[in-house]
């Protein structure tokens, strides 16, 4: 199974293939990096690996990610790109902008769902 960057996007505008999704949101203009690094774009949440069905399921917690006040990721986009990314670590000027994640495969809005 291939590993592949996840990561928020600025707007929750999921239209023309994902591309309205914006760039990662980096609302403290820092460099992309992994999601373990303290600075990073706070859309950076490194890869995900599809499982079953080519399904991924996960949990994680995060440090910088805020679901309230004006930093909040909710009604921003969540994207699936079509390669690995390499966590701002590669020898490229995108590293640092992308992670060299390439294409967007899947796109969603972030959202509250009422129990």
């Amino acid at each position: 199974k291939q590993k592949r960057g996840f990561h928020i996007h600025e707007f929750g505008d999921t239209t023309n293939g994902c591309t309205s999704a914006g760039a990662h949101y980096n609302p403290d203009n820092h460099e992309h990096a992994g999601p373990q690094d303290e600075l990073r774009h706070v859309g950076d949440l490194g890869n995900i690996t599809g499982g079953s069905g080519n399904v991924a399921k996960f949990n994680f917690k995060d440090s910088i990610i805020k679901l309230t006040g004006s930093k909040s990721i909710i009604g921003r986009s969540i994207v699936v790109h079509e390669k690995e990314d390499d966590l701002g670590r590669g020898n490229s000027a995108d590293s640092k902008k992308t992670g060299n994640a390439g294409g967007r495969m899947a796109c969603g809005v972030i959202g509250i769902k009422k129990n």
